[in-house]
């Protein structure tokens, strides 16, 4: 019985073993490494220094070890030593004794290196290669250890890639790099059949006969609601939605906005708060460039934008459609009042033109003239966010002193929390809160 110990690894202590390479019962050859330790400064391999049968291990993955640790017992390779013996120096002839029956020495008779102990799985291995390729995918038990170097170990978990559900096959079917490499590329293609599936991969809905239940009547979607649809869908289910959710006092707003009837319906014009939220909005966007900007296709950049074009969502007999105001930045109050008069119009009677939904930073979907007190609004990808306005309405307020009626606006910010986190998207909507309540500070 050979005891093998983890060696000398200079002035480190208490070092993690991260992988176990073999199992009790495996043959193992001089230099094997059995052992991967990781330190906080390097990964080490312990190697084997001699060959023979595991018989027992006294470690395994998470302990931590030390120079001179007893890591497992080994078995003299009985193949490997029976050559030496029967070669062995200063051994007379006479000890050759003869059979019994035919007077032959039994060194004629018998094979002197001992069989492998293994030989009928190594062949049933083989011969099942040889009839069929290897699948990507291991079919041994999920409890046994998979054999792989501690570099194809560090690089299927850098590919976020089981070893355990891989087949190797190199020697002795140790997994190696290219094996790795076909596992994933398995797995991405698999994933990406799913993905493409209608809905996501989502288990569609079971089909219903709902006439068993009372009379029906179906109506076909309109055009605009057959495209926005899977489009909404599409970002609900991609998109992580996020809706903070805030008031702002637009008493002030809302005396300035009246003040200014009578001019704008000297230039046709009617003056809304929508208005003066692409100007706010436009404010914000400059202070907090993240909510004017996209996610590029690869999920690791961040493309900013250097214009400020609006969407506004428009209410049609037909479904919702966002035309796009672009260059808000550039008009004034009665520019943008002008510009949703006509786009609204457009959207109304079906003359949008496809480049009137395009190019939009950050979209607007207004329920004011409707009702409600606050909403969930889904984002228009590939913009980040979305923002929602509900009916202002007259609300008491505590001053410090007393209650006061004061008109609130309730505002809904939507955004992508990948790109955007809470606190952002909370200061976002504070700094909308306070342009609201004081249109002055849209001048600083």
């Amino acid at each position: 019985m050979i005891e093998v110990k983890i060696p000398d690894i200079g002035d480190f202590q208490d070092v993690e073993i991260i992988d176990v390479l073999f199992n009790v019962g495996d043959r193992v050859e001089p230099e094997d490494e059995l052992l991967t330790l990781e330190s906080d400064k390097a990964t080490m391999p312990i190697p084997c220094p001699v060959g023979g049968v595991i018989s027992k291990l006294h470690v395994s993955v998470g302990d931590r070890v030390s120079e001179g640790v007893l890591v497992l017992e080994l078995e003299e390779d009985a193949a490997g030593d029976a050559p030496e013996k029967a070669e062995a120096p200063g051994k007379p002839e006479s000890e050759v004794t003869p059979a019994p029956e035919t007077g032959q020495p039994k060194t004629q008779q018998e094979p002197a290196p001992v069989p492998d102990p293994k030989p009928e799985p190594v062949k049933a291995d083989a011969a099942t290669k040889s009839s069929a390729p290897p699948s990507p995918e291991r079919t041994e038990r999920s409890d046994a250890i998979p054999h792989a170097s501690p570099a194809v170990r560090r690089f299927a978990r850098e590919l976020g890639a089981s070893l355990h559900r891989i087949r190797g096959t190199g020697p002795k079917g140790r997994i190696l790099k290219e094996d790795v490499k076909a596992w994933t590329k398995q797995q991405l293609e698999e994933s990406s059949k799913k993905s493409s599936a209608p809905g996501l991969g989502i288990t569609p809905m079971p089909e219903i006969d709902f006439s068993e239940f009372g009379e029906t009547e179906k109506l076909f979607l309109s055009r605009i609601k057959k495209l926005s649809g899977p489009h909404l869908h599409r970002s609900w289910v991609s998109i992580p939605h996020v809706t903070h959710h805030d008031e702002a006092d637009i008493t002030d707003l809302e005396d300035f906005r009246r003040s200014l009837k009578d001019e704008a319906a000297s230039q046709g014009l009617r003056i809304t708060i929508l208005s003066f939220a692409m100007k706010v909005l436009v404010n914000a966007m400059k202070k907090f460039p993240a909510f004017n900007a996209s996610l590029a296709q690869n999920g690791e950049e961040l493309i900013l934008k250097k214009y400020f074009n609006i969407g506004i969502a428009v209410d049609t007999p037909n479904g919702l459609v966002v035309p796009v105001i672009r260059h808000v930045d550039r008009k004034s109050i009665f520019d943008l009042a002008r510009d949703l008069a006509e786009v609204s119009q457009r959207a109304r009677d079906g003359k949008l033109k496809p480049s009137d939904l395009k190019g939009g930073c950050i979209s607007i979907s207004s329920l004011g003239g409707i009702g409600g007190c606050g909403f969930t609004p889904i984002i228009n990808v590939p913009e980040v966010a979305i923002i929602g306005l509900s009916r202002s309405r007259m609300t008491p307020v505590w001053n410090g002193k007393e209650f006061e009626p004061r008109m609130m606006l309730p505002i809904d910010v939507s955004y992508d929390h990948r790109v955007i986190d809470g606190a952002e998207a909370a200061r976002f909507a504070a700094h909308l809160v306070n342009s609201f309540s004081d249109v002055r500070r849209l001048a600083l």
